[in-house]
């Protein structure tokens, strides 16, 4: 098993390690998925239907765009 690691920026961004972009064919503006189980998150290059998932939850999420929201969880 290969390993490729990446230091997070102040803004929680990092770079994908190019390992991992050869091994995923990820190219500039692909998207990326991140897959969540317990502790463990696996990174995997987006399907199609992930990209139409998200875009179709935006529109209802709007019910927690409140100043009221902000202010309660703006240090998360």
């Amino acid at each position: 098993m290969q390993t490729a690691a990446s230091k997070l920026t102040k803004k929680y961004q990092a770079t994908v390690p190019e390992a991992v972009r050869k091994k995923l064919k990820l190219n500039t503006g692909d998207v990326i998925a991140f897959e969540i189980d317990n502790d463990t998150v696996r990174l995997r290059k987006a399907l199609p239907i992930d990209i139409e998932f998200g875009s179709a939850l935006v529109p209802t999420l709007s019910e927690w765009e409140s100043q009221n929201d902000e202010e309660a969880y703006s240090d998360l």
